[in-house]
């Protein structure tokens, strides 16, 4: 039978060979039963005419007793009858054995036939496999690759139609490939044909909505009727759709296929499912890296790495044909109260909407791009310095006028503005990253300028030489760090029942090499753009709490000292370890330090806040917000967070005895916090007339010049 698995021409011989000589048996069988059967009927017939001559009188010439004669033909006659009769049962078993035989032959040779394929067949299919090669260029072709994976599968199993069955958001989609030239009625009746077997194979009403799409793979030239197509179908199951949304195939075909084949097309077809929906979704999945490559997933504009190409190509391009271009830099004003005050969504709705705005009022030619959180970029190729500020100024009253309203979920008012810098080449950089620089330095000025405001480089000449303070100032900074220099002042906190000192707030001041005293607003600001400011909230909790002992072994009274904290802090908390671990080792209670953040810093991030604040009190410590009000929509802020003191900002209370608001607000947020159960203290208290309003209003705590400067020791504030 080895022979037979890669011929089948040898199974059908030997099939033809069974059958020729079970036939001969049977008719050789069919024949002896007939001629056994006259010969029997021929003396049964003679016998029967002896007994009538014998019933007549008449003697056989030997004389014979015609009774006994008689006797002996009857025997005879009845003999005959068994054996005639025993060989009828013999002769029709045997030939029910022989057919039953050449039926099980039949069946044995047609199911051999099924796995028995000719050597040529699988030579065709392998033809037809190695044209299927997933590279990246028939991925993103798809739709090419398929017509050449067609084009070669009809080279070695001619057919007329295939078809592609997709689902989508429409319901399904058909691709109908046509094989040859065909005439309008025959491709009616195909997608007739094709759509039925189709909607048949996916178990769908008949009725369903179709959307066909057609094309023509040229090169090839046949056609044959269609009501003489034979179909065949592969399909995923009934209940899911394949990679890509494939639903199946179809194959269609006016040529008459062997079993052999039917086979070895529809195992093709197979692969052409998996193959077809992989390239699909592939080809979808590359389209959208590339397309994610150079653009924002949020907004859909560019992002900063398709700038960089761009900008580095138009410092090039500009160059040669002596050409000026702008660069303007974009910040949302506020952007994180959005975040916050109205949840992640609206904002990514307010960056949606501002890039649509944008774009609106830029030309075709212009690149827009998202380069960060709330940062935008914009380069206007062929635009003068003085016109790039009128395409600013054009952005940002657009900016302005837009109601973002619409986007708040909440229905509650939202406002944006903008500010820009711009940055103008060659005349404030001939190269790529100056300006980058001249347009945030810009815009920097921009914002520092009270916002939603448009800045060009020549007008910062002065924020430059500002800019170079900074980081000779930055310098200085880091050797004071280094050598020890920075050292806490302490302002007394007054209780304003009492009027006795409540607590000290622990200020950081830099002694510089001359012995000259820097506070804190000085250089604070450098130390953060810098990330030098870690080190420098260290050192100031490793003095206090030295300084709280030493007050400590001197007077028997542990002080309770509020420590400003950097916004990093927040972020890192492992000032809160080195907190505790310096407790321990001074012997001070954490609930003699009160750690102090900047509303505006503090709500940056709330997840982070919320953190930081449930470690900060695993550990003992209190907490106290700095400048409350200042931010946007701080009830929200109340609401969401505790803190045991709220330090009303100062704006508020150095105007309190001249605005009615001022007075109005600070009295409400007392109440308010008050009855949230937490102290309230207010600070930039200036005189004693402000004083005794305060009182009178119910301010728990009060802290200003009025009421004591910072010292370097305790004792000069008693």
């Amino acid at each position: 039978m080895s022979s037979f698995h890669s011929n089948p021409s040898e199974l059908k011989r030997f099939y033809t060979h069974i059958i020729d000589n079970l036939t001969r048996l049977l008719e050789a069988q069919v024949r002896g039963q007939m001629f056994n059967k006259g010969m029997i009927d021929q003396v049964t017939a003679e016998l029967n005419r002896l007994s009538i001559n014998l019933d007549n009188g008449e003697q056989d010439v030997q004389g014979i007793n015609n009774e006994k004669a008689k006797k002996q033909a009857d025997i005879i006659k009845n003999t005959l009858a068994i054996l005639s009769k025993e060989q009828q049962v013999d002769w029709g078993s045997s030939c029910d054995v022989l057919q039953s035989l050449i039926v099980d032959v039949h069946d044995i040779i047609e199911k051999l036939s099924l796995s028995v394929i000719d050597k040529s067949l699988f030579e065709r299919q392998s033809h037809v496999l190695e044209s299927i090669i997933l590279s990246h260029e028939n991925v993103m072709q798809w739709q090419d690759f398929v017509q050449d994976i067609l084009r070669d599968f009809h080279g070695f199993f001619p057919f007329n139609f295939f078809s592609i069955a997709f689902a989508d958001e429409n319901g399904i989609k058909l691709y109908l490939y046509y094989l040859g030239d065909y005439s309008e009625e025959t491709k009616k009746q195909a997608r007739k044909i094709l759509s039925a077997n189709l909607l048949n194979g996916l178990e769908q009403p008949t009725d369903a909505s179709v959307d066909i799409e057609e094309f023509k793979i040229i090169g090839i030239a046949n056609e044959r009727p269609v009501n003489e197509l034979e179909v065949i179908s592969v399909s995923v199951p009934s209940d899911s759709q394949g990679v890509g949304g494939i639903l199946g195939v179809g194959y269609a075909s006016g040529y008459a296929l062997s079993t052999q084949e039917q086979s070895i097309i529809r195992s093709l077809l197979s692969v052409m499912v998996m193959v077809v929906g992989s390239s699909k979704s592939l080809s979808r999945s590359l389209s959208e890296l590339e397309f994610y490559a150079d653009h924002d997933p949020l907004t859909g504009l560019h992002n900063r790495r398709y700038l960089n190409e761009i900008l580095a190509y138009e410092v090039d391009r500009s160059a040669r044909h002596r050409h000026c271009f702008s660069l303007l830099s974009i910040d949302i004003d506020n952007f994180k109260l959005v975040n916050d005050g109205h949840g992640h969504v609206v904002g990514d709705q307010v960056l949606i909407h501002l890039g649509q705005i944008l774009q609106k009022v830029l030309r075709s030619g212009d690149v827009l791009a998202r380069v960060g959180g709330d940062e935008f970029m914009i380069i206007l190729p062929e635009v003068v310095a003085k016109n790039g500020m009128r395409v600013a100024e054009s952005l940002r009253k657009a900016v302005s006028d837009f109601d973002f309203s619409i986007v708040a979920q909440n229905g509650n008012a939202v406002q944006m503005t903008i500010s820009i810098g711009s940055a103008s080449f060659p005349s404030d950089g001939d190269g790529y990253n100056d300006l980058i620089s001249g347009a945030d330095i810009a815009l920097y000025q921009a914002k520092a300028s009270g916002k939603d405001f448009i800045c060009s480089v020549d007008t910062v000449t002065q924020g430059l030489v500002e800019n170079k303070k900074m980081v000779g100032l930055s310098h200085v900074l880091q050797k004071a760090l280094e050598e020890q220099r920075i050292v806490p002042y302490f302002q007394p906190i007054i209780d304003c029942k009492t009027g006795e000192i409540y607590s000290y707030e622990a200020l950081a001041r830099l002694e510089t090499e001359d012995g000259e005293v820097i506070s804190a607003g000085m250089f604070i600001d450098a130390a953060d753009k810098y990330g030098i400011s870690l080190a420098l909230d260290h050192i100031m909790l490793r003095k206090v709490t030295e300084f709280m002992e030493n007050k400590f072994n001197e007077t028997g009274e542990m002080p309770l000292v509020f420590v400003n904290l950097t916004p990093n802090e927040i972020q890192h908390r492992n000032i809160l370890d080195y907190a505790a671990d310096l407790c321990r080792q001074h012997h001070i209670p954490a609930n003699r330090i009160v750690f102090e953040v900047t509303e505006r810093e503090a709500i940056g991030d709330l997840a982070n806040m919320r953190k930081f604040l449930s470690s900060l009190r695993e550990k003992g410590f209190a907490f106290a917000l700095d400048d409350f009000g200042s931010g946007y929509n701080s009830f929200h802020y109340l609401r969401e967070l505790h803190f045991e003191y709220v330090k009303i900002d100062g704006t508020f209370i150095s105007n309190i005895l001249n605005s009615k608001i001022d007075n109005a607000l600070v009295k409400s947020l007392t109440q308010l916090c008050q009855e949230l159960d937490m102290t309230v203290l207010a600070e930039f208290v200036e005189s004693e007339e402000i004083m005794q309003h305060l009182k009178s209003i119910g301010i728990d705590l009060a802290q200003g010049f009025h009421l004591g400067l910072p010292q370097a020791d305790f004792n000069q504030l008693a």
